[in-house]
């Protein structure tokens, strides 16, 4: 079965060439310029991995990336951008992208990148045997496969980032999880801008679980973190 692929680009030539190339290597792609229209392709394609312009007509990519995020969280979306400020490229990933590729980009690029996703989309619910159902985190309960924490105030639906990273600091509660482990694992790749993303994903998990005073999120400089749950 061919891997579906949903690309979301206004730039006609650029679009028609990276789908024919696309295709050519075996992806099924369809192909969206207009924003506006995507969520009604989303559905009825159910593609396995989305390629999605920051700059489009009618709604821009971040808030179409929450939409589509909200619609399929399991979704692996990587964002094409000419931005290149670091503020725009965590904005992108606050939105739920998993990846980027800065613009101008060569096919050879995107291929790896969309191959790299699908792995660690795979690898998320298949690595060292299936994920447990259900993780008590002290008055949290965290469902990995569902992508949630029920918290003392409700259930919290995480991103598929989150997620990966909420694992992985689950599976080393009192323990130092190191910065770049956590970065090849999550990422794939221990880059700068990866490095900032990851702070802004941490901040939102210690905020998760502000509810427990007894679960601390601690930051160890030029190490790591260390996921401590102490007892009452």
């Amino acid at each position: 079965m061919k891997t579906k692929i949903f690309y979301i680009e206004d730039e006609q030539y650029l679009g028609r060439i990276v789908k024919e190339t696309l295709e050519n290597q075996g992806y099924e792609v369809v192909w969206e310029t207009d924003g506006a229209k995507v969520m009604k392709h989303l559905e009825s394609f159910s593609p396995d991995v989305c390629v999605l312009d920051i700059m489009l007509p009618h709604v821009d990519g971040y808030e179409l990336c929450q939409q589509i995020k909200a619609l399929k969280p399991a979704l692996p979306v990587i964002f094409l951008t000419a931005k290149t400020e670091t503020a725009d490229l965590v904005r992108g990933f606050e939105a739920g992208g998993t990846d980027y590729i800065r613009k101008p980009f060569s096919i050879e690029e995107v291929i790896v990148r969309i191959e790299n996703q699908l792995t660690l989309a795979n690898n998320n619910g298949q690595a060292s045997g299936p994920p447990n159902e259900e993780i008590r985190l002290g008055l949290y309960t965290y469902h990995p496969l569902r992508y949630e924490l029920i918290s003392p105030e409700g259930t919290l639906r995480l991103s598929q980032r989150d997620s990966e990273i909420l694992s992985q600091l689950a599976t080393s509660v009192n323990r130092v999880i190191e910065r770049k482990q956590l970065l090849m694992s999550v990422w794939g790749d221990d880059s700068f801008f990866n490095s900032r993303n990851l702070d802004v994903y941490i901040r939102k998990i210690r905020e998760y679980f502000k509810h427990d005073p007894n679960i601390r999120i601690q930051t160890l400089k030029g190490k790591g973190y260390l996921f401590l749950i102490t007892e009452n």
